[in-house]
């Protein structure tokens, strides 16, 4: 019998839902669950009818982290070919995560129960995070022996600055709901998980409401400004602009503004 496939996709208008969906396993993260990432969110981030992605989870937990029997195959035999194919298998596994990032869409991750370990790089990779009140998260890995080296390290401090990251990197201790949003981590908490997928769609929906060139432009000069700083990015915004403007949904905005309409924008 083959084994169940770790994600599953459900849209809804412009939202799309991409399910992480091994409940029995606690969505802990194979080979598959990686590759997945990238062939889900490539495939997302090019569906013109979808502007939102939103990934939530079934089961009790949200992402028990790396799948440790399969990660087990990632250690080399200690020869230096081993080591170079450790690397590259690591390499893998950051741009099977980055896929996450590069989606054109926005992400919004909606957490519930555990989240930790890949968990975390995972969500750090997304835009926005909601989570409800039950939710524990943990930087693991340090637990267990190994630098976290999928991207918690790199992303994790830019959406809460350095100083608590430091400590709950260097511990890997648990931290709840409640103070994840008061670092910044996660913007809003809900009291369960049914309100939770209410706020995630809630907010998804406001997203996708925009002009659909602007919200992809908007994530794509974020990013661009934080990894190359202040003035390139005022410079990449300004040649994004000079290319997309004027666009069909700008003029469809002021004309439902002098109208006094909803607007309906297209994406072009």
């Amino acid at each position: 019998m083959a084994e169940k496939a770790p994600f599953r996709v459900e849209k809804e208008g412009h939202v799309a839902w991409l399910i992480l969906d091994r409940p029995e396993k606690r969505n802990c993260m194979t080979f598959d669950f990686f590759g997945g990432l990238i062939e889900h969110f490539g495939r997302l981030s090019e569906d013109p009818e979808v502007r939102v992605v939103v990934v939530q989870a079934e089961g009790k937990t949200f992402c028990a982290g790396l799948d440790l029997v399969e990660g087990a195959a990632i250690l080399g035999d200690g020869s230096a070919s081993g080591r170079e194919k450790t690397r590259w298998k690591i390499r893998w596994l950051q741009d099977c995560i980055s896929a996450v990032e590069r989606c054109r869409k926005p992400v919004i991750a909606a957490v519930h129960g555990h989240c930790v370990g890949g968990g975390i790089d995972l969500t750090s990779a997304c835009d926005i995070r909601l989570a409800a009140r039950d939710a524990v998260f943990s930087i693991r890995e340090t637990r267990i022996g190994i630098v976290a080296d999928v991207g918690t390290l790199q992303r994790f401090p830019t959406i809460v600055g350095q100083g608590l990251f430091r400590e709950l990197a260097l511990t890997g201790r648990d931290f709840t709901a409640e103070e994840a949003l008061r670092i910044g981590y996660v913007n809003r908490l809900y009291d369960d998980r049914e309100a939770l997928h209410q706020g995630a769609r809630a907010l998804a929906e406001e997203i996708a409401a925009n002009p659909p060139m602007a919200v992809q432009g908007v994530k794509d000069s974020i990013l661009y400004n934080r990894d190359n700083g202040i003035f390139p990015g005022l410079d990449y915004v300004a040649q994004m602009n000079s290319a997309i403007l004027p666009s069909k949904d700008l003029m469809e905005a002021v004309a439902a503004f002098m109208e006094k309409r909803k607007p309906n924008f297209v994406g072009d």
